[in-house]
């Protein structure tokens, strides 16, 4: 009950609102749950990245399980690397590439930021695709120049070293919900 209590509190504080999920595929979703399950995950939330979407739109969306909706949704940059363009990224788990890195990741570990608001949190892969996430320091963080509002045409290429880069206020608010978690929360990054 606490909990429930708590969430409420965050919903209004932070302007959470679920909002229609023609976002995520019915099978993406069905396939992060399970995952969460299998590997002693928080089964509340995931945090899903759709690198097919044009970066100046939002391709970032957090998904709640329980309520069935999308709750949190935002810009995301992917990284300059490997040839990588504004419309086009090019992803890769190599160290030094600057690339983003695709597959499912652990979320834990809340930890200081140079930038934005001051606060990352460490990315585990958990996959080939993105082994390499955490020696390559791939962090959740925000950065304060990304907006808080689609730009389409507009990108936000030059953002990102291969962290998902986020605007202040998605940060925070993917902070408040973050904080409350005793597991691990699935971040997946997909394309």
């Amino acid at each position: 009950m606490q909990r429930l209590f708590a969430l409420l509190i965050l919903f209004t504080l932070f302007g959470f609102k679920p909002v229609a999920n023609n976002k995520i595929s019915a099978d993406k979703i069905k396939d992060a749950l399970a995952f969460c399950k299998e590997n002693n995950m928080d089964t509340s939330i995931a945090i899903m990245v759709d690198m097919s979407i044009h970066s100046g739109k939002n391709r970032l969306f957090v998904y709640n399980f329980k309520q069935g909706a999308i709750i949190i949704e935002g810009l995301c940059a992917h990284g300059v690397g490997g040839g990588s363009t504004p419309t086009r990224p090019v992803f890769s788990n190599k160290e030094g590439s600057y690339c983003t890195s695709l597959g499912k990741y652990k979320v834990k570990g809340r930890a200081y930021s140079n930038w934005g608001i001051n606060i990352h949190y460490k990315m585990y892969g958990l996959e080939e695709t993105n082994s390499n996430a955490f020696k390559r320091i791939v962090v959740l963080h925000s950065y304060s120049p990304v907006p808080n509002h689609e730009i389409y045409p507009q990108t936000l290429f030059g953002q990102s070293a291969g962290c998902p880069v986020l605007s202040d206020v998605t940060m925070r608010k993917i902070d408040a919900l973050l904080k409350t978690k005793k597991k691990p929360v699935l971040l997946w990054i997909y394309s």
